[in-house]
């Protein structure tokens, strides 16, 4: 029975990221042209964020309904304001799928490669997402994206946790909390057994049904940080969120 347990979630897994490839295919034909009819950039930039919501969300469902996984959240309703800062930590490939499925006006900051991705540069474009080619530019976008009502995620760590590893979190999520004034929302975000990690393929399945966890936690208040120099203030700050997940995630392990 654990075999044909197992070979299911390896064939619901493998089906269900078929499912999101065919569908990015299907958004980039369908959705991104259809939002062209929005003279106004903000009103197209909010129809193509709020389908990928949509589709994220069904993506997110599937995944359930198959079997492949489950899910636990709390705090959920504290992502309603909108214009927050949310910083996460990076365990898994599908935490950003999550997060924008909770979130109907969520912004990113995505690799610049994928603005020559030929399947994601039109939704990403057209959603206005930013890119982390030059800092200077993601602060300033990144404040000109709260004025518009979106959300931002950020991971601080830039890339997947390696299980049993040490965080190594960048200044991002901190320089752009300072530079705008922002508080920080802070998404604890476990997943057991490990799976989905950065050096392990999708399709090597664990060997019971992996179970994610999505914590909203209180703000961080960064009133502190923003008085002194913002290069020292940023790299306290930066100290202090590595602190908040080492303790947040530490009895998770």
């Amino acid at each position: 029975m654990k075999m044909l347990d197992r070979l299911w979630r390896l064939l619901a897994t493998g089906f269900s990221f078929l499912v999101f490839g065919v569908g990015c295919l299907l958004f980039t034909l369908t959705i991104v042209p259809i939002s062209s009819v929005f003279r106004d950039e903000l009103r197209q930039e909010r129809f193509v964020k709020y389908w990928i919501h949509l589709c994220f969300r069904f993506f997110t469902a599937l995944m359930q309904k198959l079997g492949a996984l489950s899910v636990e959240t709390s705090g959920l309703e504290r992502l309603d304001q909108p214009g927050q800062l949310v910083i996460a930590n990076h365990p898994t490939l599908i935490d950003v799928v999550f997060l924008v499925s909770f979130m109907p006006r969520a912004d990113c900051v995505v690799k610049s490669s994928l603005r020559k991705s030929p399947f994601m540069r039109w939704a990403v474009k057209a959603a206005r997402y930013i890119t982390n080619d030059d800092p200077r530019a993601v602060i300033k976008a990144a404040d000109e994206s709260f004025a518009r009502g979106n959300s931002l995620i950020v991971f601080p760590e830039g890339t997947r946790t390696t299980p049993g590893e040490a965080f190594h979190l960048q200044r991002g999520a901190a320089n752009i909390a300072i530079r705008t004034g922002h508080n920080l929302r802070p998404v604890i975000i476990e997943c057991t057994p490990p799976a989905l990690t950065k050096n392990t393929p999708w399709y090597r399945v664990p060997e019971r049904r992996l179970h994610m966890r999505f914590r909203v936690d209180e703000e961080l208040d960064v009133t502190s940080y923003l008085e002194g120099k913002p290069s020292i203030m940023s790299r306290h700050l930066t100290a202090t969120i590595k602190d908040y997940f080492i303790r947040e995630t530490a009895h998770h392990d």
